[in-house]
């Protein structure tokens, strides 16, 4: 694609970066028949190369208004283009720099920026969003439906103890993440169980929060970089003393974005290096699990599992597309003797994206209860998933159960 960029930005880091990723598009289209947006709406400028089309346009100088941002807003991030894109165009990162420009361009209503600042405020504090799920929780009765869909039901699976210290020689990280310790504060205990059972020790360094990517994808850039540096600076005296040798994400929308840190602060001579140490060593809980898998089913096999559970897996944007890690957790299930239910177009995504359910919440519904449909559809006892989002935004429509994958693992060890 030629380019013919605008002096205010042709000239900067993201100008650059930009138009290296707009050359590379053919507009060859593959990439509108994996678009859920472009399915569900049927318009060019809701599949990624209008808005390619559209971003181009915005950073050559063309003027910007209201209808280019809601084409924009409407994207979900989930780079399932990208997965189809025979020309490996970086969409995600074009999107990122195109939505910044036409927010300060465009700007939001009263209302959207009311609503974006508690996003930016309330998710990445637990002390503030704990509270606030505990009146949600009383309140729900009381609200209207669009709001109470929004309430996350507390977890029906009461969090079990995080393992006895050992002296392991092996040790690892693990991120709390923002909502995760609130909503499915089971995940990372049931890690730590499951990697205690094959030699590893996990554990939370003190001072670290939100990994950046709730306020990033929400054009909050500043205090985004502010979140990671954060993160970065609780997790550098364990890696630079050689102590651990991984960072474990069980939430895949933080270790899509955290496996990113590396580019995010390549033009910060302060933490570039850091950064990029730490996008070399994070590993998806289901990486560092399947390097294990021998030892795994040993262990399975002294305990008696015996049959599993009929489960469909969900897997995430941020696990298949965003770390193109695919089919490694089925193989666990399978491994752990749990029966996995066909699922109809398991790559579309789901609906939840971050905030994507509350600002977008029409399409998002949409989107669940199309994907609940599918997943559904092998009458499975429980749906599976890898992604705290995910696994919220897909219980609040369905009586089935959803849970993290790694729980059903914990589950069976336990035997």
């Amino acid at each position: 694609m030629q380019t013919n960029l605008a002096d205010f930005i042709k000239d900067t880091p993201e100008g650059r970066e930009a138009d290296a990723i707009l050359r590379t598009c053919v507009h060859c289209g593959f990439c509108t028949a994996t678009c859920p947006t472009y399915q569900l709406l049927g318009n060019e400028l809701d599949g990624p190369r209008g808005r390619i089309y559209l971003i181009k346009q915005v950073l050559e100088g063309q003027p910007v208004t209201q209808k280019t941002q809601m084409h924009l807003d409407r994207c979900l991030s989930c780079r399932s283009c990208e997965t189809t894109c025979p020309s490996g165009v970086k969409y995600h990162r074009l999107l990122d720099i195109g939505r910044a420009v036409v927010e300060q361009r465009v700007g939001r209503s009263v209302l959207e920026k009311a609503t974006r600042f508690l996003l930016c405020e309330a998710l990445p504090r637990p002390w503030v969003f704990k509270p606030a799920v505990k009146i949600g929780h009383l309140m729900r009765p009381l609200l209207p439906s669009i709001l109470a869909d929004k309430v996350p039901m507390p977890s029906e699976n009461a969090p079990k103890p995080w393992p006895q210290p050992r002296t392991h020689k092996r040790r690892m990280i693990a991120l709390p993440g923002c909502v995760q310790p609130t909503l499915t504060p089971n995940t990372n205990a049931a890690t730590a169980r499951v990697l205690d059972k094959l030699g590893i020790e996990l554990f939370e360094p003190a001072g670290t929060g939100c990994c950046g990517a709730l306020r990033y994808h929400l054009n909050a850039h500043d205090q985004a970089l502010e979140d990671m540096r954060r993160v970065i600076d609780a997790w550098w005296p364990h890696i630079e003393n050689g102590s651990v040798e991984a960072i474990v994400m069980t939430a895949s929308g933080c270790g899509a974005h955290v496996k990113e840190y590396g580019d995010m602060f390549k033009h910060d001579p302060a933490y570039a290096r850091k950064a990029l140490r730490i996008s070399e060593l994070t590993r998806d809980a289901s990486e560092i699990i399947a390097a294990e898998q021998s030892r795994l089913v040993e262990l399975l096999r002294a305990a008696s599992a015996g049959v599993g559970q009929r489960v469909a897996f969900h897997s995430p944007c941020t696990l298949q597309h965003g770390q193109k890690i695919r089919g490694v957790v089925e193989s666990l299930l399978a491994a752990a003797g749990y029966e996995l239910s066909p699922v109809a177009d398991p790559h579309l995504c789901c609906g939840s994206a971050g905030t994507y359910s509350i600002t977008q919440p029409t399409l998002s519904k949409q989107l669940r209860d199309n994907k609940l449909a599918a997943l559904g559809a092998g009458s499975p006892a429980v749906f599976v998933t890898a992604n705290i989002g995910c696994q919220t935004h897909l219980q609040s429509g369905s009586a089935t159960p959803v849970r993290h994958w790694i729980e059903l693992i914990d589950e069976r060890l336990a035997h």
